[in-house]
């Protein structure tokens, strides 16, 4: 997908359609019919539809008007509703844009052209980028098993162009927009990697494929990458990885990837911890059959550290990054962890494994003790840990926990800003007491009541650092598609991480 800006008569343009926006405002859409040009057939259909209450700007409106031969050099205009112009965000540009890219390729257009709304508070810059995420996020599907038929090829929008009347949009030059389309697009991409990674099937994905995913991303995009394998897992005593590991005839892996690019190879990095599960059955706490299927995407959290990586080595961000993956597949067999069982780690915390259904902790357990090495700036865990932060916050936010409070606030206004919202949960002493264990220091579930809160209680006893959990069981997939969110796996936090980092390096 091509994306680009440059000042421009849509008139003349040559494109398959133009996408044009519009709020809600009857005087507005009455206004903008002079673009038009009085006489022409999209003036006369325009006109109409205003009258007749057709066309009214409302949010999710989607008509099309046709060009008379010879009046443009597009052959159709698509009108997208924006909705209340008073409540036009960035989120609403990546929406709309989705919807009229989305609309366009139902039309089998290979090449359009749009023409940015305007965002209060926004600069053009803001609203390119916002409209180029909406365009590649909307655009994307999981189709690698689809069969297509001969006598029915598949018609892909190539091409976007976004028009400008003027040298500058919004009070940004082309050259500025032209800059944060690239980035967009970097981060986009990351994003549709993360995606692709959780959508796999897990007959086709193991802990080796993750790590062989990250090896190849970091040679193309330059980020150092190791792997441990059993021996390795061994010698370095990762109990945790191993003991969930362990009913799997697959190998496990723990994946240490490093991004150096700040100017002192010596600052403390930001350390990106995620959940690799690439199949998670329960083990012998064995889950239900409805929806056990969904269980490959159980490895979002390493799919979002690993597809962040690739941003910000893209980036060429100026700041020191690591990203561990603790990737296993916890499957029921003669040789698999029983409930009851004991583990000690590295840092000498026993733990005693009640139910092996909660397996992400053990294995980032792993994780969190060995990014002490780092001496860490802050560490982030990213992982889909309970059903119980599902039930608390639905599929909406991310629950987020931890020690670093400004990171955490931080983390709170961007998510807001590209829309990858957090909702901080309270990680209360009192709570620990739920997660104490008659044989062990302490066990990994706490029973019914605030069982999101008590794994990352669980989590902390291997934190020597600012520290900060976030809980994506709930946002890591989407039961339903919607605008730039598709069915199945989003690849969250990719953006809200990635934007975090530039913020952190200074750009």
């Amino acid at each position: 997908m091509k994306i680009s800006i440059q000042k421009a008569d849509w008139k003349k343009f040559k494109s398959d359609a133009l996408i044009c926006f519009q709020p809600e405002d009857k005087k507005w859409l009455v206004g903008s019919l002079d673009y038009y040009g009085k006489g022409t057939a999209l003036h006369t259909q325009a006109s109409q539809m205003i009258a007749s209450g057709d066309m009214a700007g409302k949010k999710d409106e989607q008509i099309v008007l046709y060009a008379a031969k010879g009046e443009a050099a597009v052959g159709r205009v698509i009108l997208i509703g924006l909705g209340s112009a008073d409540k036009t965000t960035l989120e609403t540009v990546r929406r709309a844009a989705a919807r009229g890219v989305k609309k366009a390729q139902s039309l089998k257009m290979k090449s359009v052209t749009m023409y940015l709304p305007g965002v209060k508070g926004k600069n053009g810059e803001a609203v390119a980028a916002a409209a180029t995420e909406g365009i590649l996020l909307g655009l994307y599907k999981y189709d690698k098993f689809f069969k297509r038929e001969k006598n029915d090829p598949k018609v892909e929008l190539e091409s976007v162009t976004f028009l400008a009347d003027e040298a500058t949009v919004m009070g940004s030059s082309i050259a500025n927009c032209t800059k944060a389309i690239n980035r967009a697009l970097t981060i986009s991409a990351a994003t549709i990697f993360a995606r692709d990674m959780e959508n796999e099937p897990s007959n086709n994905k193991f802990p080796e494929t993750l790590a062989n995913w990250a090896a190849a991303s970091g040679k193309q995009s330059g980020f150092k990458v190791t792997s441990f394998g059993p021996a390795e897992l061994k010698k370095n005593k990762m109990v945790g990885i191993i003991a969930v590991n362990q009913g799997s005839v697959k190998e496990a892996r723990f994946i240490i990837m490093e991004y150096k690019g700040s100017r002192k190879a010596s600052d403390a990095p930001i350390v990106l911890v995620g959940k690799g599960i690439t199949f998670d059955t329960g083990g012998i706490s064995l889950k239900p059959g409805a929806g056990m299927a969904d269980m490959k995407s159980d490895m979002s959290g390493a799919a979002t550290v690993i597809a962040t990586m690739q941003a910000v080595a893209n980036l060429k961000l100026p700041i020191n990054v690591v990203g561990l993956v603790s990737s296993a597949e916890n499957m029921p067999s003669g040789s698999a962890t029983r409930p009851g069982d004991v583990i000690t780690y590295t840092n000498g915390v026993s733990a005693e494994i009640d139910n092996t259904d909660a397996e992400g902790r053990l294995v980032l357990a792993d994780a969190l003790i060995w990014a002490q090495k780092y001496n860490p700036k802050t560490v982030i865990d990213l992982a889909t840990l309970t059903g119980a932060c599902v039930v608390a916050l639905g599929h909406v936010t991310t629950g987020m926990m931890g020690t670093d409070d400004k990171m955490m606030n931080k983390l709170k206004k961007i998510g807001d800003d590209v829309y990858e919202r957090v909702c901080e949960l309270p990680i209360y002493e009192e709570y620990e007491d739920l997660i104490k264990s008659d044989v062990a220091d302490i066990k990994n579930v706490g029973g019914r009541w605030a069982g999101a809160i008590t794994a990352a209680l669980f989590l902390k006893r291997f934190t020597t650092y600012p520290w900060i959990h976030l809980d994506i069981a709930g946002t890591a997939r989407s039961e339903a598609a919607s605008d730039y969110i598709p069915k199945g796996g989003t690849g969250v936090a990719v953006r809200l991480l990635t934007q975090m980092l530039t913020e952190e390096a200074g750009k």
